[in-house]
C-alpha cells in the first residue's frame, strides 16, 4: 500500500485545525454568540458500514461501476434550534457534517441517492443514503483531542 496520500505533517495538521478557528470558528462564534463544535467523530463501524452500504447500492443500480467512480461528499451543516431525537438538545445549531455517497459520471462527482430509483444522480424524494450524527467537541470533551 502506498501511504504518501495517507500521512501529513504534524505542523501543517495544527496550522490548519489554527486557521479555521482564528477565522471562521472565532467569527461564528463571536457573531451567533455560542460555542460552535470545531470536530466531529465518528467510530470506525460506522463509516466502514456507510461505505459497504455504498457500494452495495450503488452495485445494485450498476453491476459494473468501479470502486474509483464512487466517494462521499462532506456537506457541511448545522443542527436545527431545537434538535428533534435522537440528536441531542445541547447539538442546538452547531456544525455537523451530512456525508453523501458519489457517483463519477462523465468526469464529474455527481451526488448519488441509489434509493432514488430511476433518478440516481438526482438527490430528490423523501429518503436518501445519507451518514450524520457523529460525537462534537464541543459540547463533547476537548480532552481527548490533539488539535
Amino acid at each position: 500500500m502506498n501511504n504518501t496520500n495517507l500521512t501529513l505533517p504534524v505542523d501543517l495538521i495544527q496550522n490548519l485545525v489554527d486557521n479555521y478557528r482564528n477565522n471562521q470558528l472565532d467569527c461564528i462564534n463571536q457573531n451567533m454568540a455560542m460555542d460552535d463544535a470545531h470536530s466531529i467523530w465518528f467510530d470506525l463501524p460506522t463509516l466502514k458500514n456507510f461505505i459497504a452500504e455504498i457500494e452495495t447500492q450503488a452495485q445494485t443500480i450498476d453491476p459494473n461501476v468501479p470502486s474509483a467512480d464512487l466517494g462521499i461528499r462532506f456537506y457541511y451543516a448545522a443542527y436545527p434550534q431545537v434538535p428533534q431525537q435522537p440528536i441531542p438538545s445541547n447539538y442546538a445549531k452547531r456544525h455537523t457534517l451530512v456525508m453523501i455517497p458519489t457517483k463519477k459520471e462523465e468526469g464529474l462527482n455527481y451526488d448519488f441517492n441509489p434509493l432514488e430509483e430511476g433518478k440516481a444522480l438526482a438527490v430528490s424524494g423523501k429518503i436518501a443514503l445519507a451518514q450524520n450524527h457523529g460525537d462534537l467537541v464541543p459540547p463533547g470533551a476537548s480532552i481527548v483531542e490533539s488539535y
